[in-house]
Order: structure tokens, then C-alpha cells, then sequence
């Protein structure tokens, strides 16, 4: 396993090396007050420095963005024709959106999408609406009809928090054979085995988390080997085990996020989000009410972390937070103080420090999306 993480190290380098001084574009989805659609600001590799967000293209409700694997479409759970739906935009040479297709959810709002990466279809996940939702893609990438995956009960440990189904996430394993959608109120992931070709998708199986933890987010560590979930209402990470032969997953250990006492002082604490260093050294997760990330150190033999720091995102809210390809850089999103705020990663350790002249303001950002 030492050799395997010295050659993940030596290769990220290699990669690191051809990214620096690059200036990428970066996308916000937002929602709610004078927020008008996704945003889009230019983003130096080099420096950290962000540019002023200017409205890339005007859709109420725009949440959580994702790329189709062409790096020339993206695709948005938003608001369509008045009803929640998924909305797709072809990418300018500019950076510039110009939506062409759309197609509505039938359940309640989308709270987060991802596209396979055949490209041939996307999910999304409704939180309120308790179900992930199958849209087909055709060869353009235009949206078929969404058919509907409804999860059942709830773990009912956390009051009305989860007396129903509340699926907050939606993605893929590394070979693209299953996708996973964890499950605030059941207090699982569920798992589902894609077809063949590609069609359709079944329910396979259910990975247990911790009970009244509140699955929302969930990252695969570098190596593909264990899966990192973090639970939203008890505020912590389980680390499972993950066999991509059978698509299930072995639960191993859970890390807190944030020590009790400090929990303590805050009115509400939820965490919001996950994310993994490209060279799997590293954890990031962030905490609202808090208003803070929380970093973590890997063990690449068993998947356990370690609590390194917990470090304040010079906002409110972190709905949202993601690396940049490089992995230099975290942008967090204060959802309530409509700031992007920039923080350098430590490569030894992984920590991280605020860049006091890289903050710009966003409305209401929930979500960002590094253009590719």
C-alpha cells in the first residue's frame, strides 16, 4: 500500500505541474433571495484569485450543477415551466450557457444530480419528494422522461427528520456499475445496479449508516476501495469497505466531524459536504452553524481519519465547498453571506488557510462546479 500511495503522490505531482498558472472557468449554482440563476467567474490555478461572478444564464432555482463527460454540457435541477426539472446548457467558447433541453422531475425539487459516465443518462435526487429520478440522454445530449425510484420507511430515530425517505445525493462507483443515492431518513445508502446497457437502473442493495446519523453526501476515496459518507444530522464521516465485484459496502468506522463542546455552542449544527483530495491523502467536510471545514487525514490501508483541524470558511452556511483539478485550492460557499471564499491546501497536511484577497459575492450560492 506504501508503494501504491508514493505512486498515486508522484503521479498527482506530474498532473499538479501541468495545471499550475491555468485559469479555469467556475460555475455557482444558487437558489433562494436575489439569486437570478448560475453564475460563472474565472478562476486562477496559480494564484487562487477568483474574478467578480457575472449571471451565466437566468433559471430559477438552479441548485446543484454536473458536467455530461463531453465537458461541452451542463446540467442543472432547476425550475421548468414552473415545476421542478432538470435543465441542460450547451457551454460557449466564452464560458457562456445557452440552455437547449429540459424536462420535469414529476416529484418534488431535485436537491442533487449526477451524469453517468457513459453520458448516457443522469440522476437526481429528491430530498422532499423521497425518490431518485432516471432521465435518459440521447446522442446530443437532449433529456429524456424521468422514471421514478421511490425509497421507503424511515429509521424514525432523529424526530421528523426521518419519518419518511429523504435521498440527498446521487452518483456512481468508479466502474459505473452501480449508482448510490444516501438516504437522510432511512439512515441509509441505497444502492442500484445499472443495466447493461446502460437503460435503466434496479435496486440492489442498502449499506447501513450509523443510526440517527442522517446520510447526505458520500465521496469514493482515491483508490476506489472504501466509500466516505457523511452523516448530516450527527455530524460525522463512516468510512465503509467497498467490493466493486459485488457492489456492496462493509460499514468500518465512524470519525466526528466536530467534538461535542463545540457542537454545544451553537444553536444548529448540520454538515453539508464532502470531498476527497485527488491523491486520496486527504478529507474535507464542512459544517453550517459552525460555518466551518472540518480536515481530515487518510489512513490509505484501512480508510479511517483523523481529525486534523477544523478551520472557519470566513462566511455562513457552507451549503457547498469543492476542490479545484489541481488540488491546491477549496472554494467554500457561504449560502447565507453570498461569499465564495478561497483557502490554500497544505500538500504535507492537508490543512488549509484563507486567502484574505480571494472572496467574491454570489447570491445565495449552493453549489460549484470547476469547468473541466
Amino acid at each position: 500500500m506504501k508503494t501504491q500511495t508514493t505512486t498515486l503522490a508522484l503521479t498527482f505531482t506530474a498532473l499538479l505541474g501541468g495545471l499550475r498558472g491555468k485559469e479555469i472557468d467556475v460555475y455557482f449554482g444558487t437558489g433562494g433571495r436575489d439569486a437570478k440563476g448560475i453564475y460563472r467567474a474565472a478562476f486562477d490555478t496559480e494564484t487562487g484569485k477568483l474574478s467578480p461572478a457575472a449571471l451565466a444564464a437566468e433559471i430559477p432555482g438552479p441548485g446543484f450543477l454536473a458536467w455530461h463527460p463531453d465537458g461541452d454540457k451542463l446540467y442543472a435541477v432547476a425550475r421548468i415551466d414552473g415545476g421542478p426539472g432538470v435543465a441542460g446548457f450547451r457551454v460557449g467558447a466564452d464560458g457562456g450557457l445557452t440552455k437547449f433541453t429540459g424536462s420535469p422531475i414529476g416529484d418534488g425539487g431535485g436537491t442533487h444530480i449526477a451524469v453517468h459516465p457513459s453520458g448516457e443518462f443522469l440522476l437526481t435526487a429528491q430530498y422532499g419528494g423521497g425518490s431518485v429520478a432516471f432521465f435518459p440522454l440521447d446522442p446530443g445530449g437532449a433529456l429524456g422522461a424521468a422514471t421514478l425510484h421511490e425509497h421507503e420507511g424511515g429509521s424514525g430515530v432523529v424526530g421528523n427528520r426521518q419519518d419518511s425517505p429523504h435521498p440527498h445525493w446521487c452518483g456512481f462507483s468508479p466502474d459505473g456499475r452501480y449508482a448510490f443515492a444516501p438516504d437522510l431518513g432511512t439512515d441509509n445508502i441505497h444502492i442500484y445496479q445499472i443495466a447493461a446497457d446502460n437503460g435503466s437502473m434496479a435496486p440492489h442493495g442498502l449499506a447501513a449508516s450509523v443510526p440517527g446519523g442522517g446520510p447526505r453526501h458520500m465521496r469514493f476515496s482515491a483508490d476506489g476501495r472504501f466509500i466516505y459518507l457523511l452523516n448530516e444530522l450527527s455530524l460525522s464521516v463512516t468510512t465503509f469497505a467497498y467490493d466493486a465485484g459485488a457492489g456492496t459496502a462493509e460499514r468500518l468506522t465512524t470519525t466526528p466531524a466536530l467534538p461535542e463542546e463545540v457542537k454545544a455552542k451553537e444553536a444548529f449544527n448540520s454538515a453539508a459536504e464532502i470531498l476527497v483530495h485527488p491523491d486520496g491523502r486527504f478529507v474535507w467536510s464542512s459544517n453550517r452553524g459552525n460555518d466551518s471545514i472540518t480536515c481530515y487525514r487518510a489512513d490509505p490501508a484501512t480508510g479511517e481519519l483523523a481529525v486534523t483541524e477544523v478551520e472557519p470558511i470566513r462566511g455562513a452556511w457552507p451549503r457547498n465547498i469543492n476542490i479545484d483539478p489541481a488540488g491546491r485550492w477549496i472554494l467554500a460557499a457561504g449560502a447565507d453571506s453570498d461569499t465564495i471564499a478561497v483557502h490554500g491546501i497544505d500538500p504535507e497536511t492537508g490543512e488549509l488557510t484563507f486567502q484574505t484577497k480571494s472572496i467574491i459575492k454570489v447570491p445565495s450560492p449552493i453549489c460549484v462546479l470547476f469547468g473541466e
